[in-house]
């Protein structure tokens, strides 16, 4: 990778400015003062920018948070926060979310910044497998379960729902299991039934499942078997 591109990608900063700073003789590769942004970074150069150490990312990343309330799932927003307030990483605003939630819905969230892997997650194509807790504001109605697994035509939409499975924990918690992600889907199913959402978790996505140990705003990189389970079936 060439110097400029990178101390683009890590200052935040236009290749204009990094000249700037190139000039100013404020950047080093192994402890040599560098003046060229064309200069061919490798893997085993370190570079120092005012005698900071930048890391170079070698590898794609893969990350699940537990998302707490309040936060939405992008990069930058002008009116909320966002994910990136808990990551602490090289460049985390490379990272972007592999299947969205709501601001008020909590539970697994994945980051990478891998493209190809996070396409095969959430393309329609793949039915990946969603599980979700929901707090409901009335009782569940009996016939719930077969009205979901039939499918639920939702208002403004020309098809019913996928079949979803629906696990009753409680009068009013359910467990929910979509393979399908259309927007506010669980909230509006529910409402197509005369019910409403009133919490909703996300568990598990594929074979993937929230890490119990990971607290709101907590989060860690994904294991080689989790990051290798997307795209392969879970049934």
């Amino acid at each position: 990778m060439r110097l400029d591109k990178f101390l683009s990608q890590q200052l935040g900063i236009s290749r204009a400015l990094v000249a700037r700073e190139l000039r100013a003789k404020r950047v080093t590769v192994d402890d040599e003062v560098i003046r060229q942004g064309a200069f061919q970074l490798l893997p085993e150069h370190q570079v120092r920018f005012d005698g900071n150490v930048l890391q170079q990312i070698l590898t794609a990343r893969y990350f699940m948070l537990h998302k707490p309330q309040g936060y939405v799932c992008s990069t930058d927003d002008p009116d909320h926060p966002t994910l990136l307030y808990f990551i602490d990483e090289p460049v985390p605003d490379k990272l972007h979310v592999a299947g969205r939630l709501d601001i008020d819905t909590t539970g697994l969230v994945l980051l990478t910044d891998d493209g190809q892997w996070s396409h095969r997650l959430t393309s329609p194509r793949h039915h990946c497998e969603k599980d979700y807790l929901v707090t409901l504001e009335q009782p569940l109605a009996t016939e719930t379960a077969e009205r979901f697994a039939a499918g639920i035509m939702l208002r403004g939409e020309n098809l019913p729902t996928r079949p979803a499975r629906l696990e009753a924990l409680s009068p009013q918690r359910v467990r929910l299991t979509l393979r399908e992600g259309r927007y506010h889907q669980v909230k509006r199913m529910f409402a197509a039934l005369g019910n409403r959402v009133i919490a909703l978790h996300r568990e598990r996505i594929g074979a993937i499942v929230l890490d119990a140990h990971l607290q709101p705003g907590e989060y860690r990189a994904l294991t080689a078997e989790e990051i290798a389970s997307v795209g392969l079936p879970t049934d």
